[in-house]
């Protein structure tokens, strides 16, 4: 499988950090992409409309050729700080669409927002707050159905700093609840991933910061599409190839991780393939079995 380093080399991260870090500002630019989002964008553009800190840009890209400037105009929810692009073209994926946004930005802050996810009034607020203070900043989850049902926390509990080789035992799924410096650390999204592509952008993001802080008062409403919550074919073949890639990866060096990082990711990973293979059975058992709730127990016997 190729592999994209798009934006890594040390010549483009000096170039960004010097161009992020003559503003003093802390603007946080808040990148969503948009594919076929018209049943739920308004929700989550609405969520960040709603933030407690106001000093923001929501750079919304368009995947599908769709106007959706003109949408949110109709909707009621427009703002002078929503910035919009495109893809260029159609169905291209998350990464790229993410990526055309990462390359023309110059706030110093970066937040992840997907298209049917929200914010909780104050996580902008609580991320710059402890960005002053880290290159990494990621909160916890909480995860909902397509209503906005609660489902369960992910990653809840004590603020705390974490290790890369720690980060996974704590927030064991779902990482684009992500906020990051740029005048620390930078990094691009890797079209060459079907899945696991928000893990693979924070361990990017660790080669120039070590530590992250992780935020446990649940900020970000991550939802669970009907079809991630089985263990479909395409899904489940998708999710292994991508963790096979990135263990592989992780255990050659090539985020430039400590050897005790290294060994935390790299069993993380191998419990979660694991638990992938054992999934289908454990869903036929229980219907509607959470990946995490399977995952989670598995966890805890490697951790014994």
């Amino acid at each position: 499988m190729g592999v994209s380093r798009l934006g890594s080399s040390p010549e483009a991260f000096a170039a960004r950090r010097f161009e992020a870090s003559v503003t003093q500002s802390r603007t946080v630019a808040v990148i969503t992409p948009a594919f076929r989002a018209q049943d739920t964008l308004s929700t989550t553009v609405q969520s960040v409309m709603d933030q407690s800190f106001a000093d923001w840009q929501h750079w919304i890209i368009a995947d599908d050729g769709f106007d959706y400037a003109a949408f949110l105009d109709e909707k009621g929810v427009r703002d002078d700080r929503q910035i919009f692009l495109t893809s260029g073209g159609v169905g291209t994926g998350a990464s790229r669409t993410r990526n055309v946004a990462l390359e023309k930005l110059e706030t110093p802050f970066v937040a992840i927002l997907d298209a049917d996810d929200r914010l909780k009034p104050d996580k902008l607020e609580r991320a710059v707050e402890a960005l002053q203070n880290a290159a990494i900043v990621t909160t916890a989850l909480d995860v909902m159905t397509m209503d906005f049902a609660h489902l369960r926390y992910v990653g809840d509990g004590p603020d705390r700093d974490l290790t890369p080789g720690e980060h996974k035992w704590v927030s064991v799924s779902m990482d684009s609840m992500v906020v990051w410096d740029r005048t620390k650390t930078d990094a691009r999204y890797d079209p060459t991933l079907s899945n696991m592509t928000d893990l693979e952008l924070l361990l990017q993001l660790y080669r120039h910061a070590p530590r992250s802080l992780h935020l446990g008062t649940p900020l970000h409403d991550y939802v669970k599409r009907d079809g991630s919550m089985s263990n479909g074919k395409d899904v489940a073949a998708g999710m292994i190839a991508s963790k096979t890639e990135i263990l592989r990866r992780v255990e050659s060096g090539f985020y430039g991780l400590s050897s005790v990082d290294i060994a935390g990711i790299a069993r993380f990973l191998r419990v979660s393939l694991a638990a992938e293979a054992a999934y289908g059975a454990a869903l036929a058992e229980h219907p509607g079995l959470l990946f995490e709730n399977h995952l989670e127990p598995m966890l805890a016997a490697a951790k014994a």
